[in-house]
């Protein structure tokens, strides 16, 4: 199986080049991430017509993610325990639509946007940690339940897991995406048995600013997490540069894994 995580950065922008995407890497299943539209407005007919079911969760222009599927789609649900987030402390605690899973060809599929943080002073970096502890949880009971399960948590993870996985790591001091506390989240789905099975990918994300691209200072921020029984499949992993490079692009590319025998 050959499965592709993308933060879209909106999938009725660049509903076109993601299409192309599908039918020129001969991709069987894709995780979309910041979809940017309510359920009802996603073009579902687009991914029809190109053979793939498609999974959605959206509510407006913030957030959403996806999955479109060319070998089945069942199963489908969010993140369990998945903890809402508002301003106020007070407030009801909204559920955004950051998660969807479905199984696919024998793979349970969960596109996951986690979080950004925004400071490590404003709650959402505390809503960020909790969100990545329910992660954790569904992850771990997973496996507990069924050890030869195949599933894989792929997506935006907004985490740099090492300082190699930054341009430079002393621009991002005092900073989230690189803290401690959001790296040892990732440590402990290593120590649940999940692999990040991407390690070597290289940059998956360029901010628009600054140049950053032409510049090559970039992050890895996407990352396909696999159990113990799919990561032994793991093949060949592709990031997919020329995506980012085109005009009109997502500031991610698309970052592909070929499961053998899947």
């Amino acid at each position: 199986m050959r499965l592709a995580t993308w933060n879209v950065n909106s999938v009725r922008t660049r509903l076109p080049r993601i299409i192309d995407v599908l039918n020129r890497h001969d991709i069987d299943v894709l995780a979309m991430q910041e979809t940017k539209c309510s359920e009802d407005q996603f073009p579902r007919d687009a991914f029809t017509d190109a053979g793939y079911e498609v999974a959605v969760s959206g509510t407006n222009q913030w957030n959403g993610v996806a999955i479109a599927s060319r070998v089945g789609l069942t199963d489908v649900h969010t993140l369990p325990h998945q903890p809402g987030f508002s301003k106020e402390l007070t407030a009801e605690q909204a559920i955004e639509p950051r998660s969807i899973a479905a199984t696919c060809g024998g793979i349970i599929v969960m596109s996951l946007y986690i979080p950004n943080g925004r400071e490590i002073s404003n709650i959402h970096f505390t809503y960020k940690l909790r969100f990545l502890d329910a992660v954790r949880n569904y992850a771990a009971t997973a496996v507990d339940n069924d050890p030869e399960l195949r599933l894989a948590l792929v997506g935006d993870w907004n985490i740099a897991p090492h300082d190699t996985d930054v341009w430079d790591p002393q621009f991002f001091v005092g900073h989230t995406q690189v803290t401690p506390r959001e790296r040892n989240a990732l440590t402990a789905l290593e120590d649940e048995g999940f692999t990040d099975v991407t390690h070597n990918s290289g940059y998956t994300y360029w901010d628009y600013t600054a140049g950053r691209f032409g510049r090559n200072q970039g992050m890895r921020i996407d990352v396909q997490w696999a159990s113990p029984a799919l990561a032994e499949n793991a093949g060949e992993v592709s990031v997919y540069k020329d995506e980012r490079a085109a005009k009109g692009s997502s500031d991610h590319a698309p970052l592909i894994v070929d499961y053998d025998g899947v």
